[in-house]
């Protein structure tokens, strides 16, 4: 899965990077489901996730979005006015691709020196073949 910051305002410092996985990690926990790796720039996450049966996409992404939100809010003044864009996205990927995906997240910030958030989220649509409408992605 993956979403942004609001208006993609990189306000996410390197410093919180893993404090951040960890607690999405612990929410994903609570549950039912598993975080295999995440990894994140000042922008936007990427979770790479076992999904839970119990839980649907749209309320685990709400519980790790509204419960990251308000951790976040608490790690100081420059989080006082944190919050996530709205949409996410979220994509099944074949166990075989798993090494590869993962080698990508642990490469974030050096991969995202040369595209942008909205760019590798237009691939990622255009993958896996799913129109969409710029006017409602990007917020």
């Amino acid at each position: 899965m993956v979403f942004s910051t609001k208006n993609r305002e990189p306000c996410l410092d390197d410093s919180t990077h893993a404090e951040l996985h960890a607690y999405l990690g612990g929410t994903i926990g609570n549950l039912a489901g598993v975080l295999l790796k995440a990894g994140s720039v000042s922008d936007h996450v990427h979770l790479l996730i076992s999904h839970p049966r119990t839980v649907s996409p749209a309320d685990l992404i709400q519980e790790i979005k509204t419960g990251s939100s308000k951790w976040l809010k608490t790690r100081g003044p420059h989080y006082a006015n944190f919050h996530w864009q709205s949409g996410y996205g979220i994509f099944s990927v074949s166990p075989s691709h798993r090494p590869a995906l993962e080698t990508c997240l642990a490469n974030q910030a050096e991969h995202h020196r040369k595209v942008t958030f909205q760019d590798e989220y237009r691939k990622l649509l255009r993958k896996y073949g799913l129109e969409h409408d710029e006017r409602y992605v990007w917020d």
